[in-house]
């Protein structure tokens, strides 16, 4: 321990050291400056004044400064935000000069001058500043500046903020990650600027092309965490032309999920990037503080979304984190993620499965869960079309007895995970859906104990159900992506997007059974997210990969909707949620017929009529069928 602490006592000791000089000198200046348009010079009582005192002043001075604070930070360290530390100091010891020549007149009547004590303190600011700004320029500046010279690739910046400045440090550290040359940022004020290493803000982003053309850099480095879609495409839309590699910093959300380092983890810019839609940021700490010190149980925890929940449920730090899914692998994968990764361990681990009623009754009794965010669910339409019976049990009789469990062991809220494909649906796997939201609001009306509410979205990117993988990976082969329909269209968000407006709208419902609706803003054509893909990978659509138009799937549609037939939107106090309000909404007793009726089927095991009267009930319209006809074939 004291060979780990002897350097920092020696440093500190010479920082002590080199500002009790430094005082000195400014005293000394302080005196001749003062007398030095004299003609006979300093008077003999000031020259004694002088050297009699100049040794304890400039001791006095530097143990002064020690304890104000100036000697815990080492001088290669410094930034002009800390002058004012050496201000405040010098002040002070001003202060204790001038008490000790009044107060206890070491000189007789000969009191020091106070143009003395003004000068004193001037020159005592410069030359702590200065001192320390030339320790910092040699030590830091100059070896960076040396370093830069000669790297890999010539390196332009996008963003000239904290962010650029810390990618440029970065460079200049490790040469061989590449050269920085300038800065693109579109703020006027910076416009000329040289926020970092000597490097000049070249221009706004308008001038991309042009800057490009004239610089030709190896690659471009997007320095933004909060760069909207529509900007990132723009400077990857300009690099792609000229064949520049291009990489960003990561997002908003990847910084605030944490255990991502800002200057370490530049990625490759990917298809969320690019989408043009304006990131949703919300302070998670605020509003999800009513999941603090509680028992929070997740199902489906190993999932897209599950996983997510409890990764942004742990950052709010609950009292307990129950996970639950029935993969062992993937439950295995997010607990050691969070222990590991984010040194949360109050977390349980619980291998069952939803649609088991004792299980889930074991469960819930033994954690007595106050939050549960029920997000197990079947999600990817054409296995469900094919296996219509399990798309029920799992989707909407699981729903049932995790929302009947939770009731009986007295949890305070349960929150549903929705989809739009509950709306107005065609397919299997958006009736089960729908089923869910229903059994959700009837428990709200049976159970007025707890808070039921579903929320409801649409697509979320890089999901295992999402055609960003499918793309990606079609890519990979080298094509064809195959795309469904030239106009088809759907709702996008990245998954930290979504899980964090969930938590929001867990916090919002006013009374039990609500359904709100998440904002997903503009749609997005399936065609044109596929193009942007190919360009992405390096490639140019139709040229070195070719788009191939499938047709739509059984139930398909289009353009999907998030509020059904017979729901209106009314808005909630937070932003990018909505409340959905039916017209006529069903009762209890009526999902308690239809639950029936499909308990009868599923003992049947007729699957082509299960999968009928399915999307029957959820529509209201009859689903015609041929005798015998396989459930993928069925239309509304």
């Amino acid at each position: 321990m004291d060979r780990l602490r002897s350097p920092v006592v020696r440093h500190r000791a010479l920082q002590i050291a080199a500002d009790a000089v430094l005082a000195a000198l400014a005293f000394y200046l302080a005196f001749e400056l003062r007398f030095f348009d004299t003609r006979t010079g300093m008077p003999e009582r000031y020259s004694t004044m002088l050297w009699d005192s100049i040794f304890l002043v400039a001791i006095g001075q530097a143990l002064l400064f020690s304890l104000m604070g100036l000697h815990q930070k080492w001088w290669r360290y410094f930034n002009l935000g800390d002058s004012w530390a050496i201000v405040r100091a010098a002040a002070a010891a001003s202060v204790l000069i001038l008490a000790v020549f009044t107060l206890a007149q070491p000189f007789g009547d000969t009191n020091i001058p106070r143009s003395v004590l003004i000068l004193d303190f001037l020159f005592t600011v410069g030359l702590l500043v200065a001192a320390r700004a030339l320790a910092h320029f040699i030590r830091e500046e100059l070896p960076l500046r040396r370093r830069g010279r000669g790297g890999a690739g010539s390196v332009l910046i996008v963003g000239a903020g904290s962010g650029g400045q810390m990618v440029v440090r970065e460079l200049l550290l490790n040469p061989s990650l590449g050269t920085p040359v300038g800065f693109v940022d579109d703020d006027p004020n910076k416009q000329g600027t040289r926020p970092a290493a000597g490097l000049k803000v070249l221009g706004p982003t308008e001038r991309m092309n042009e800057i490009l053309d004239e610089l030709e850099p190896d690659e471009v480095i997007i320095a933004i965490p909060s760069a909207p879609g529509a900007l990132r495409g723009k400077v990857v839309s300009a690099c792609r032309d000229r064949e520049i590699q291009v990489r960003t910093l990561p997002t908003v959300f990847e910084l605030l999920r944490g255990g991502v380092q800002l200057t370490r983890q530049v990625r490759e810019v990917q298809v969320e990037d690019v989408l043009g839609r304006e990131p949703i940021i919300e302070e998670l700490d605020t509003f999800g503080g009513y999941l603090r010190d509680r028992i929070v149980l997740v199902t489906g925890a190993g999932g897209s979304i599950g996983s997510e929940l409890c990764r942004q449920i742990a950052r709010v730090r609950p009292r307990l984190l129950v996970l639950v899914d029935h993969a062992e692998d993937n439950l295995f994968q997010v607990d050691r993620e969070l222990v590991s990764e984010w040194h949360f361990s109050r977390v349980e681990s619980v291998l069952a499965d939803c649609k088991e009623a004792d299980r889930m009754l074991e469960v819930m009794q033994r954690f007595k869960p106050e939050v549960i965010f029920h997000a197990a669910a079947y999600k990817h339409v054409p296995l469900m079309e094919a296996n219509p019976l399990e798309a029920v049990r799992n989707n909407a009789l699981a729903t049932r007895v995790t929302a009947e469990t939770a009731a009986a062991a007295g949890a305070e809220r349960f929150v549903l995970i929705s989809t739009d494909k509950a709306v107005d649906p065609r397919t299997v796997m958006g009736a089960s859906k729908a089923m869910a939201e229903w059994i959700v609001a009837a428990a709200g009306e049976r159970y007025p104990a707890t808070r039921f509410v579903a929320v409801r979205f649409g697509n979320v990117l890089a999901s295992s159900g999402s055609v960003v993988p499918i793309f990606r990976r079609q890519i990979e082969r080298g094509g064809p992506v195959t795309v469904t329909h030239p106009e088809m269209t759907r709702y996008f968000m990245t998954i930290p997007e979504a899980v964090q407006l969930v938590i929001r709208a867990a916090d919002l419902g006013e009374a039990t059974g609500e359904i709100f609706v998440l904002e997903m803003g503009e749609p997005v054509k399936i065609v044109d997210l596929a193009k942007n893909m190919i360009r992405l990978a390096g490639y140019e659509p139709e040229t070195d990969i070719p788009i191939e138009f499938t047709g739509p799937r059984p139930g398909e549609q289009l353009h999907e909707q998030l509020f059904a037939t017979g729901e209106r939107s009314t808005p909630t106090p937070a932003s990018r949620i909505m409340r959905a309000v039916r017209e006529d909404p069903i009762s209890a007793d009526d999902v308690d017929g239809l639950l029936a009726r499909i308990d009868a089927l599923l003992g049947g095991g007729d699957e082509t009529n299960l999968a009928a009267q399915v999307i029957e009930a959820a529509t209201g319209v009859a689903a015609v069928t041929e005798p015998g006809a396989p459930a993928e074939r069925i239309q509304r």
